[in-house]
């Protein structure tokens, strides 16, 4: 049979017909295999492991096939429970598939300690904002006579005096001492100042030399 007469016959388009189908379902077996071990369509909820320790939230991702890696320590937040999850990557609700990692963030145990920054000297418009650059609070302002209004005096934790450098722990309340610009002049003040004639010693003449 000449090649021309072969592919017009039956023959050659029943095993076309054939190899069509073999190959269709091996693409669709394939497809399907892959869908299977891919998981697709079976994504899982990423529940919310905000206040939770690192103990409880590790029992609750191996119950729904996840795992964690803990990123960080961050600094400490009153709103949290010491050592507890403050945040993590993807969010709570997110869809993901089994096994995927969930980043966590821990509070940490305690404030850290900071140094006071050197406020004396300098004014309240200029304190309020290197005490917060520094992770302090303002506390309570109290004044006192002094010609420079409204500048820093005295800096003080609960009652006790404390100076540039000093640690304390972090977000604590700095009281401050402010001027008021209200000194008055007492005239005794000037009296008590004012030099007496009687101090002044006597001027000494040197003869000219002769």
């Amino acid at each position: 049979m000449s090649l021309r007469k072969y592919l017009t016959s039956k023959v050659f388009f029943a095993q076309m017909l054939f190899a069509m189908g073999v190959v269709g379902a091996l693409a669709f077996l394939f497809f399907n295999s892959l869908n299977y071990i891919t998981n697709h369509g079976q994504e899982i909820a990423i529940p919310d492991l905000s206040k939770l320790s690192v103990e409880q939230a590790d029992e609750k991702l191996s119950d729904i096939s996840l795992d964690y890696i803990i990123l960080d320590t961050v600094d400490y937040n009153p709103d949290f429970p010491k050592l507890t999850i403050v945040d993590q990557e993807p969010k709570p609700g997110s869809k993901v598939k089994a096994g995927r990692k969930v980043y966590l963030k821990i509070n940490a145990e305690t404030f850290t300690m900071v140094a006071v920054p050197d406020l004396i000297e300098k004014t309240y418009r200029q304190a309020v904002p290197t005490l917060k650059a520094a992770g302090l609070q303002e506390g309570t302002i109290t004044y006192k006579p002094y010609l420079g209004k409204d500048m820093v005096l005295e800096m003080s934790i609960n009652g006790k005096r404390i100076k540039a450098g000093e640690k304390v722990l972090k977000s604590s309340k700095i009281d401050l001492v402010l001027g008021d610009g209200k000194v008055v002049f007492d005239d005794t003040m000037l009296d008590s100042t004012a030099v007496d004639s009687t101090d002044i010693p006597p001027i000494v003449e040197t003869p000219a030399d002769e």
